[in-house]
């Protein structure tokens, strides 16, 4: 046995916007919805549940099999659209699942923070002999920061609502955490953000009244044709250089565990690599949770039973800014 992840949890509200829903408030007529933003539904949380709630919601799947007490250290490692501004969730979450003797911090890095968090965790174990457990957990509720009344943000019409959380173990039984590899491009650092509630434009009524407080693209054509040329290549190349590390190639991937995107992005890194579409996870009908969505995916796959003994997986996700990560599981449950 290795370091590994010994269980998962997810949680969602119950509470779903249809692609039939989605067409009503976007413009886009469903089936394109549907077929090209690879999305039939997803799940919005409502004013009692946030990025914290889903968050601690998701932990209590897996600590009603484990004892809270043997958690050594808490990160959140969710979305960065939390409940208040300048506030960690982390001390919260960590109190509330009953974890005294851990102690807790956040990790962001938007959409590419789970591989990045698996390979932190596995590396705090490595060097830390008083760390067993990390209990990773994530939250997000980025659905509230979309506008859909603006064009410029249109390919982050699917962004939903959920919680996810991963239990990383010194001696786990069901997998083993191998090597990743991430790459960051900052050039787009300034594409993508929510304009108001940060020092350069600081929280008021103008603000909100020129829609600042919702998620926005600077400029979509110029993004497009700079990230275009990059993006599938930074996806292969963090794939490729993980599972090369890991002493794999793609051929031998069992499961792939990407973030939530278009279809056609999709079947292009497929292609690319060389692993068949039945060998992806894809959350057509849960959307894009910022960092939560190989999380999520892992957790599917062994609901679904999908990972047998020996076989690899690979979680990679994407964040704007613009980061690409993977990190490779080993199944051994």
């Amino acid at each position: 046995m290795g370091i590994g992840v010994e269980a998962t949890g997810v949680y969602f509200s119950p509470t779903v916007e249809t692609a039939h829903e989605l067409a009503g408030k976007t413009g886009i007529p469903e089936s394109v919805i549907i077929e090209k933003f690879g999305l039939y539904e997803k799940h919005v949380s409502d004013e009692t549940m946030h990025a914290s709630d889903l968050a601690i919601a998701a932990g209590r799947e897996i600590l009603k099999q484990h004892d809270p007490l043997s958690i050594d250290v808490v990160i959140y490692f969710g979305s960065p659209h939390k409940d208040y501004y300048v506030w960690s969730s982390a001390p919260k979450i960590q109190h509330e699942l009953g974890t005294k003797n851990a102690y807790a911090f956040e990790m962001m890095n938007v959409s590419s923070c789970f591989p990045i968090a698996l390979k932190v965790a596995k590396d705090m174990i490595r060097s830390d002999s008083s760390i067993d457990r990390i209990l990773l957990v994530g939250g997000c509720k980025e659905s509230q920061i979309v506008d859909y009344a603006n064009p410029r943000s249109r390919f982050m019409f699917n962004f939903a609502d959920g919680g996810a959380a991963a239990l990383v173990s010194r001696e786990a039984a069901n997998s083993e955490i191998l090597e990743s590899h991430i790459v960051t491009d900052g050039s787009f650092h300034d594409d993508v953000m929510v304009p108001a509630g940060g020092s350069i434009h600081f929280a008021g009524s103008e603000n909100v009244e020129q829609g600042m407080h919702y998620i926005d693209v600077k400029d979509p054509a110029s993004m497009k044709e700079r990230l275009d040329p990059v993006s599938i290549p930074n996806f292969e190349l963090v794939i490729r250089k993980a599972l090369e590390k890991s002493g794999y190639t793609p051929h031998q991937v069992k499961l792939l565990l990407p973030l939530h995107t278009k279809r056609s992005m999709l079947n292009e890194l497929l292609d690319s690599l060389g692993i068949p579409e039945q060998n992806a996870m894809y959350l057509d009908h849960h959307g894009h949770m910022s960092s939560l969505d190989p999380c999520i995916g892992l957790h599917f796959a062994q609901e679904r039973r999908l990972l047998n003994p020996g076989d690899i997986a690979v979680t990679v996700s994407a964040g704007t800014g613009y980061t690409w990560a993977a990190t490779v599981l080993r199944w051994e449950g």
